[in-house]
């Protein structure tokens, strides 16, 4: 049957992906596990499909899922991170596992939004069982080692810590509704929403005025002391001293740097409970690394563990490379015996080579045509 326009379309947000850009991605990729792999990180894989069960227990949330109903009337959800189906899985099939773990992973994911790309390649790392300073520094140097490592310039990791804001958050008392809407304008770092939901919140004068600097208070170690005059709230010292470990251990691994304290960082994802990361390219405005920790996420699991870890974002930082020439095969096989040609194709082949066979008879000029159109080294007529 001829398709419609539609069939010969494909969804908002998807996209295909040609020779020469799949190259770009699987070269990255492989790169990028390597050094997890340096760093001790075993990869592991889960389904593209997850029960929304495990995703998104509250069904009653809104959400940004891909979801439908499988045969038997339950709800399945496409996998819109790794962090919570990671955690699924060490929480049953791993749950006798040595902690600390360190798992890696790289796999599409999928989130019904607005933006531009709704399936996106991630790589990235989880490090279960440590709830020590050192893990969140070790899992930063590795995202910040893994930007390095792809030869990009001039990139940038803000630092910033949960900490802070739920403990200002504490202090004055804000009610859980409001809190909930400022948390999720910090994170899409909507400004304008930010100062119209501090001045319509009621909060005292002071505490509206700490929230709208925190959005711009980033800079070097020094900023940590100011903050600690802000209050006496035990959360926040803890937060404030826990990020300077954090902060002085990136520099023994030598990628301080290139890393900023940022306050107004709040992640996405509701999960994450303590230090929080993100790492930006220039001509990106979003941050192509994103990551934290999650001490709370596998209590829900039923197997307690502190956490933490990053993804990157591997599809967006494609534009951020020149596409190849594509590589033809090295030897073009043609003739007019086909039991000839098959049989010499296979000894090449058996030999390493990577070989293309002409399908039907054909002429010396022809071969020659089509290995400067192909891009093929080399020809060999039976």
């Amino acid at each position: 049957m001829l398709r419609t326009n539609l069939g010969l379309r494909i969804p908002m947000g998807m996209r295909d992906l040609l020779p020469e850009e799949v190259l770009v991605q699987e070269r990255l990729e492989e790169q990028i596990l390597t050094l997890f792999r340096q760093w001790s990180y075993q990869k592991v894989l889960t389904p593209t499909l997850e029960f929304s069960a495990c995703v998104q227990p509250d069904v009653e949330q809104d959400d940004s899922l891909y979801k439908f109903f499988d045969r038997n009337g339950h709800i399945l959800t496409m996998r819109p991170e790794l962090t919570i189906p990671i955690a699924r899985l060490v929480s049953t099939r791993m749950r006798g596992g040595e902690f600390p773990l360190r798992l890696c992973y790289g796999a599409d994911v999928y989130r019904n939004t607005t933006v531009r790309h709704r399936e996106f390649r991630q790589v990235g790392v989880e490090l279960v069982g440590s709830d020590q300073e050192l893990a969140d520094a070790e899992v930063i140097a590795l995202a910040v080692e893994a930007i390095a490592g792809l030869g990009l310039k001039n990139y940038q990791f803000n630092l910033g810590h949960m900490g802070i804001f739920k403990g200002l958050m504490l202090e004055a008392g804000v009610e859980e509704g409001i809190q909930a809407k400022l948390e999720e304008a910090l994170a899409r770092k909507d400004m304008v929403g930010v100062e119209s939901l501090v001045r319509q919140s009621g909060l005292p004068g002071r505490v509206q005025e700490l929230l709208l600097h925190l959005p711009h208070f980033h800079g070097g170690e020094e900023i940590l002391d100011e903050v600690l005059g802000w209050s006496e709230r035990p959360a926040i010292r803890q937060a404030v001293e826990s990020l300077r470990r954090i902060y002085r251990y990136l520099k023994d691994f030598g990628v301080q740097a290139n890393v900023s304290l940022d306050l107004g960082i709040l992640r996405g994802f509701s999960y994450y409970t303590g230090a929080v990361f993100e790492g930006y390219v220039p001509g990106m405005g979003f941050p192509v690394v994103e990551g934290g920790r999650y001490d709370a996420l596998y209590a829900d699991f039923g197997v307690p563990q502190p956490a933490t870890g990053f993804a990157i974002h591997l599809g967006n930082l494609l534009e951020q490379f020149p596409l190849p020439a594509v590589e033809g095969a090295d030897v073009l096989v043609y003739g007019a015996d086909a039991e000839q040609i098959i049989r010499q194709c296979q000894v090449l082949r058996a030999s390493g080579k990577r070989v293309e066979m002409a399908l039907g008879t054909m002429a010396y000029e022809e071969a020659q045509l089509m290995a400067r159109q192909k891009n093929i080294k080399e020809i060999l007529g039976c």
